[in-house]
């Protein structure tokens, strides 16, 4: 195992461990960020915050 890969399992041991005792993970939460970078992606051009708001409710069936 590289030095590399050693940290990165160090940082994250718990959070491994939690997955294996609870079965949880964040998929979810990466799923709602991966969808706001898409429509952050897509939302290039809008001329304000409330635009980029308004389509991130839209998405998700909010109401605003």
């Amino acid at each position: 195992m590289n030095p590399k890969s050693f940290g990165t399992i160090k940082r994250w041991i718990g959070e491994i461990i939690a997955y294996f005792d609870e079965r949880t993970t964040q998929g979810v939460v990466e799923g709602i960020n991966n969808r706001l970078k898409l429509i952050k992606r897509k939302a290039y051009g809008f001329r304000n915050f409330e635009n980029f708001q308004l389509r991130s409710f839209l998405t998700w069936h909010f109401a605003s």
